[in-house]
């Protein structure tokens, strides 16, 4: 748009240019450029302290940066920050799900929150209910949902405002694998019908494989890898020769290290890991 100070490529639904973000002293995105295409399924990767928390934070406008480093489907998220907002859907690591009300007491509630119209409001948590296949324990307290059942919750809370783009920070942390893919598949066809871009944050190595169209990984606040899991996967193997038929871990390890920071800032430290497991004892 004109009065922006860079112009995102057509096509884009995410543009960053020389993102970056200090919490004190330290660093934790180091100037990195984005772009996520409109339509496609987009992993950040990296071992924590990596700084894809902090960058999933700037493209979702909750933390600030200055106009031109971030637009999402065009829109500076500096000065259209509610205009951005109205385009996401946002599951972050946290539990946002509250045990005391029913699955669609929560579902309305975010529905109110991202000012979805009394008109459309019962109609639109029904269908958001119904894209996760919890329409039939739509009634029940979420108290007594499984921790699959809850993710998929936090799912149809994000879609309830029929999102442009869904981001999805570690989505399926704590769960067992049969309830991950039960998550996956509701995404996949959620994505398939409404054309949805989803970025998505993830430790698991074989969603990224099989879920992701492209990836990213960073590494102390930059990219030091991005293209498809095959073209990775094709560079690691040129790198280093002794990888024949390298996997995403092989991937993760060749251009990460051993991934062990001693950081000192804010993503990836004593108070996240904290809250991570107090998440995946609460999901699991």
């Amino acid at each position: 748009m004109a009065d922006d100070d860079h112009t995102q490529a057509p096509g884009e639904a995410v543009s960053c240019r020389g993102l970056e973000y200090s919490f004190g002293q330290t660093r934790a995105v180091a100037g990195i450029d984005l772009d996520v295409h409109t339509g496609e399924v987009f992993g950040l990767l990296g071992p924590n302290g990596a700084g894809k928390t902090t960058t999933i934070r700037a493209i979702t406008t909750l933390l600030p940066v200055p106009a031109g480093m971030v637009q999402v489907f065009g829109n500076d998220t500096a000065r259209r920050r509610m205009e951005v907002r109205r385009l996401l859907g946002y599951v972050p690591q946290q539990l946002s799900a509250d045990g005391g009300l029913t699955g669609r007491e929560n579902v309305s509630l975010f529905a109110r929150v991202f000012d979805v119209s009394h008109r459309e409001r019962a109609e639109r948590v029904a269908q958001a209910l119904a894209a996760v296949d919890l329409a039939d324990v739509a009634d029940r307290l979420v108290s007594t949902y499984s921790g699959g059942m809850v993710r998929r919750l936090e799912l149809a809370q994000a879609l309830v405002s029929a999102p442009r783009l869904l981001v999805l920070d570690e989505p399926t942390i704590g769960l067992d694998p049969i309830a991950r893919t039960s998550v996956w598949e509701c995404i996949d066809e959620v994505r398939a019908a409404t054309g949805m871009t989803v970025l998505v944050t993830t430790h698991y190595m074989d969603e990224a494989d099989q879920y992701c169209d492209r990836l990213a990984l960073m590494h102390r606040g930059t990219i030091r890898a991005l293209g498809t899991p095959e073209q990775l996967k094709q560079q690691v193997r040129e790198e280093d020769p002794h990888q024949e038929q390298p996997t995403l871990d092989d991937v993760f390890r060749h251009f990460a290290g051993s991934g062990l920071d001693h950081s000192n800032g804010q993503e990836g430290g004593f108070g996240d890991v904290r809250r991570t497991r107090r998440t995946a004892s609460r999901v699991g």
